[in-house]
């Protein structure tokens, strides 16, 4: 498993157990990061292309790179002879275990499952918009293999529909006897009703939706989308795979609640997943 940008692996403790003591997965391997480790890659700002926005993953995420082939390899000797490996990837670390699939060894990787990651680069020329991955992500768009679902090889992108975002001014108007259509399948369920008889305004969107909004444009280029809480569901659903959306999930483990406020790992969403790495 490939962890998000800033998280460690401890982050991912109780996700590895529940795989392995709840599911029977039979072997269960992280990369081992700690948070420092992440101020590694202030290695670019020395590189041109960071000021250019034309960045690409080496060598600079050399160190992240090794250290996920170093838990596929891990996983390898757990696994049984002539055994497949599924690769998980959380936020950045779905398009980082993309570039590792390109990079080095993947032949025997048959699922890329990836929890909120924000594939898609940012959209250029928006006002406002800064490229924050300094043009990584479209390296990784024009570099690396694109996502399929076949027998051999499936990429499954998950996203998290956790908060609609709002623009930094203006007022969001839902429709009159607008319903915001939820998966019956998720555990973690919320809708919003708004009536035709109720004559009185609706609330604008809150502080919080338009903070998020602005995290949201940055990544996508719009502020009034579902998303995670850091990622637009949009940015996480690549063409060719099969991508899935969960309502009321959070983006982290750090700042998660498994009643209220659900991440992609949380008992009650991991069940919903979890057989793409048993099928």
């Amino acid at each position: 498993m490939s962890q998000g940008l800033g998280n460690n692996t401890a982050d991912y403790a109780r996700l590895v157990a529940a795989l392995r003591d709840d599911h029977g997965v039979p072997a269960v391997s992280v990369a081992r990061v700690s948070r420092p480790d992440w101020l590694r890659n202030a290695a670019g700002l020395v590189d041109p292309n960071y000021w250019r926005c034309a960045l690409r993953p080496r060598p600079v995420l050399d160190w992240y790179l090794k250290r996920v082939e170093e838990a596929v390899a891990e996983a390898r000797e757990l696994c049984p002879p002539n055994g497949s490996i599924s690769l998980i990837g959380h936020s950045a670390g779905g398009w980082l275990a993309r570039v590792y699939m390109e990079e080095f060894d993947a032949s025997d990787i048959s699922l890329l499952l990836t929890l909120g990651t924000p594939h898609l680069p940012p959209p250029k020329d928006v006002p406002g918009v800064i490229d924050q991955t300094r043009g990584l992500l479209n390296y990784v768009e024009k570099n690396c293999a694109p996502a399929v679902y076949t027998p051999e090889l499936r990429y499954v992108c998950i996203a998290g529909r956790y908060i609609q975002g709002a623009p930094l001014t203006g007022s969001t108007v839902a429709t009159a006897d607008e319903m915001l259509a939820v998966d019956a399948s998720s555990d973690v369920v919320e809708a919003v009703m708004v009536s035709a008889n109720d004559k009185s305004p609706p609330p604008g969107p809150t502080l919080r939706a338009r903070f998020i909004g602005q995290g949201y444009k940055q990544v996508c280029g719009r502020a009034d989308v579902w998303g995670d809480g850091v990622v637009p569901e949009e940015s996480a659903h690549l063409e060719g795979a099969l991508n899935i959306s969960f309502d009321g999930v959070y983006h982290s483990p750090v700042g998660s609640d498994d009643e209220q406020r659900p991440w992609y790992g949380s008992p009650a969403i991991l069940k919903q997943w979890v057989h793409h790495l048993l099928s």
